[in-house]
């Protein structure tokens, strides 16, 4: 075994177990890369387009599969605490007004800071939709159909 498929063999190897350490979608492309790599170097392919099959193999992998393996990755997150709140129903419990910087929903049993998400004003008693969280302040609008 010639010194350069050696070299590609050990980088192939610590990407891979630096991906399997990480579980991070982290150098997983660089093992396909080192791989092309070191078919080429098999064949007595020069250094220099090694390398080039090396970067060119590693870039295409990274831009063409990261999205769609983030995109099933990101399916099996579950949310948590504050990023569950977003979409949830809740009751209004002091009048919103951005204006007087007035307003409190109950969410959960506990009251949170609330400012109207178009600057209306929302009386005590209205069903609101919370659409996103900003500091310790819940953004809501009204709920345009009943909570489930």
């Amino acid at each position: 075994m010639n010194w350069e498929i050696a070299t590609w063999l050990i980088i192939f190897a610590v990407c891979l177990i630096a991906e399997i350490i990480s579980l991070g979608l982290t150098t997983i492309w660089a093992c396909g890369g080192a791989l092309v790599a070191m078919i080429i170097a098999f064949f007595s392919g020069s250094l220099p387009l090694q390398i080039v099959a090396f970067l060119v193999v590693t870039t295409i992998l990274f831009f063409t599969t990261r999205p769609i393996a983030k995109k099933h990755l990101d399916n099996q997150l579950v949310k948590t605490n504050v990023e569950s709140l977003i979409g949830k129903h809740v009751i209004v419990s002091a009048d919103i007004d951005n204006l007087k910087s007035t307003g409190q929903v109950l969410i959960n049993g506990v009251e949170w800071t609330a400012r109207s998400k178009h600057g209306d004003t929302i009386e005590t008693g209205t069903e609101v939709v919370i659409d996103e969280i900003s500091g310790v302040k819940a953004i809501v609008e009204k709920a345009g159909k009943p909570a489930i």
